[in-house]
C-alpha cells in the first residue's frame, strides 16, 4: 500500500468520487448497412476497488448495452461542475478508455461489481435483481487527466487503479 497521494492523484481521485454520474462513449450501429457512429449516454457508476474497474448497471434495453456487447472499446468522462463566473476552459476532467465486459451473474466479478454498486446506490438493490439489467466492469486501460488551465497529464492503467484505490497509511 502506497503512503503519499501526490496532489494529481488526490485530484484524479476526489473528482471521480465526486461524481454519481458518467458521459459513456460507445461505438454502435448507425444504419442497416453496418455503419459504426459514436453513441453518448449518461450512467451512473460505481468504482469497484477489489478489482479496479468501473462498475455500470445497465438495462438490455438501451443502446449504449447493446453497443458495449458488439464493440467493447468505450470512453467515459467524468467532469467537474461548472461554477457560475468561472472560465469552463479550467474544469477538471477525466477522459477513461477502457474495456467493457458483461461477467456472468453470480460469478465473483459480478458479486464484486453488485457490491460496490449497490453500496454506492443503495437505492438500486432490487434493480440488480431485475432479469433486463446486467452489470458491466470498464477495465481502464489509458486516461487523460486535465486537473486545470494548462496543467494535462496521461495515465497510464495502473496509475489510475492507484490513484483510485489509494488509501493513506495509517502508521
Amino acid at each position: 500500500m502506497q503512503s503519499h497521494e501526490s496532489r494529481l492523484q488526490h485530484s484524479l481521485r476526489t473528482l471521480i468520487e465526486q461524481r454519481r454520474t458518467a458521459a459513456l462513449a460507445v461505438t454502435a450501429p448507425s444504419d442497416d448497412q453496418g455503419g459504426l457512429a459514436p453513441l453518448i449516454s449518461m450512467v451512473p457508476f460505481a468504482w469497484c476497488r477489489e478489482f479496479g474497474c468501473i462498475v455500470l448497471h445497465v438495462s438490455a434495453l438501451a443502446a449504449h448495452t447493446a453497443a458495449m456487447q458488439q464493440h467493447a472499446a468505450v470512453s467515459i468522462l467524468f467532469c467537474a461542475p461548472e461554477v457560475p463566473g468561472e472560465s469552463v476552459h479550467a474544469l477538471e476532467r477525466v477522459s477513461l478508455q477502457g474495456v467493457a465486459s458483461t461477467p456472468p451473474q453470480s460469478s465473483v466479478l459480478w458479486s464484486g461489481a453488485r457490491a460496490a454498486y449497490v453500496a454506492r446506490f443503495p437505492e438500486s438493490e432490487f434493480m440488480t435483481e431485475l432479469p433486463d439489467f446486467r452489470f458491466v466492469c470498464i477495465t481502464p486501460s489509458f486516461a487523460r487527466h486535465v486537473a486545470g488551465l494548462g496543467a494535462a497529464r496521461n495515465v497510464d492503467a495502473n496509475d489510475f487503479v492507484a490513484a483510485m484505490n489509494f488509501q493513506a497509511s495509517s502508521n
